[in-house]
């Protein structure tokens, strides 16, 4: 089963956030969640990846994947596997990058506030409703707009 996640780039990490950050990537270890998705952006996505780092020391047998939106971009070498979507950047390839994030996974973890600064975001978690994604909001649990 595999998850992916989407949120601000100004995530700081607030401990409250990480706890509830924590939680979210445990419990979905626990329904059975092997591989998370990254999109490695700065905030969030990185702040995500390092939770799953943070679990795969205590059970190896998950995954981490970098889903990299173009050649260059930022990718966390302690990524067990790396997806390069585009060879260069090209208008509309974060988005495209998202979409396999979401066409690949059954689950959302986000933290999304409903900002509008952050369209990235917004429109990840649109497009995973649209396919029917589980949705863990850990900003506000149960809201999305």
């Amino acid at each position: 089963m595999t998850l992916c996640f989407s949120g601000h780039r100004f995530y700081v990490g607030a401990d409250a956030d990480e706890k509830r950050l924590t939680v979210a990537v445990r419990a979905a270890y626990d329904d059975g969640y092997r591989v998370f998705i990254s999109g490695m952006a700065e905030g969030f996505d990185l702040a995500a990846a390092e939770a799953v780092v943070r679990l795969r020391d205590e059970h190896p047998e998950v995954r981490l994947v970098a889903a990299v939106p173009f050649e260059g971009h930022y990718a966390d070498p302690r990524a067990d596997e790396i997806v390069v979507l585009e060879p260069k950047y090209k208008r509309g390839c974060y988005y495209r990058r998202d979409e396999w994030m979401v066409d690949r996974s059954t689950r959302l973890i986000c933290y999304y506030d409903r900002s509008k600064g952050g369209t990235g975001t917004r429109y990840t978690v649109k497009y995973a409703l649209s396919r029917g994604l589980e949705i863990d909001n850990i900003f506000r649990a149960g809201e999305l707009f």
